[in-house]
């Protein structure tokens, strides 16, 4: 369990009612309760912006902006964490497991935070984001586009057909952003794609390996998996991992709290 959640769950006996309903709201929704403004966290528990930051003093942090970072930094850890599990329970598997242990690793080291700051502001900022992969890295785009929609709207997948990618390009403009999954035998639809979309001004994040995809200049924002990440299986790990510290980050940003419990709402009351 994150450590952070352990605390929260451990003290909240002990708190006064108006920190208890800050942590309740926090634990209901981890990590992304913890990523808005402290005001918009405030408002949701139905306290004070003050009782909300005694709450992170109390916990011994200083202030909700630190709360924050760790909640970033705790990210990254449960990515790492989750892998390590999971190979540990694959039987006869231990040097392909220290493989995936040490190219997770890389490729988490290999994002840094004024990376993931350039990209979070883009995808809160933009009047759109769609999300392309190829034949394998397109998992990675739809994972992207399935959370980030929970958190802002306008977030799609890059249809599949040559009439309906015309159709998206037809209203793309300065303010949409286009994040590319582009992995060695680099995509040629992926790239007849992205070079229109560029032509319309549109924003390009790009993610990509070691060798690099051509489409590396168009980019306004380049993450480059180590060479740690080529393999057959290995790839789509660290691409899930680096979209989970890109949510995160976004989530930052954007106080998504009101969006995410009407989302909630909405999916209890279809059930």
């Amino acid at each position: 369990m994150d450590p952070i959640v352990t605390r929260l769950s451990e003290v909240y006996s002990e708190l006064p009612r108006g920190e208890r309903a800050i942590v309740r709201v926090l634990l209901d929704d981890y990590p992304f309760a913890a990523l808005g403004s402290l005001r918009a966290l405030a408002d949701r528990a139905g306290v004070s912006p003050p009782t909300a930051s005694r709450l992170f003093d109390r916990l011994g942090y200083a202030g909700f902006a630190a709360f924050q970072s760790a909640v970033r930094a705790g990210a990254r850890e449960h990515d790492r964490s989750r892998l390590q599990e999971f190979v540990a329970r694959s039987p006869g598997t231990r040097g392909a497991a220290e493989d995936l242990r040490a190219g997770l690793d890389g490729t988490l080291a290999a994002v840094s935070e004024s990376q993931l700051a350039a990209v979070a502001a883009l995808l809160a900022e933009a009047g759109g984001v769609w999300a392309v992969g190829g034949p394998l890295s397109e998992l990675a785009a739809e994972y992207l586009v399935r959370q980030l929609a929970g958190l802002r709207p306008g977030a799609h997948r890059v249809p599949g057909s040559p009439a309906a990618r015309a159709r998206v390009l037809l209203d793309l403009g300065p303010s949409d952003v286009v994040v590319a999954y582009d992995f060695r035998r680099y995509s040629p639809d992926t790239a007849a794609f992205v070079r229109a979309a560029r032509s319309r001004q549109a924003r390009l994040v790009l993610v990509t390996d070691a060798w690099e995809s051509p489409l590396a200049p168009h980019a306004e924002v380049l993450i480059r998996l180590p060479r740690e990440a080529a393999g057959p299986i290995a790839p789509l790990t660290h691409e899930i991992a680096v979209t989970e510290l890109v949510l995160v980050a976004t989530a930052s940003r954007l106080a998504p709290a009101v969006r995410l419990a009407e989302l909630d709402e909405l999916t209890q009351s279809l059930q």
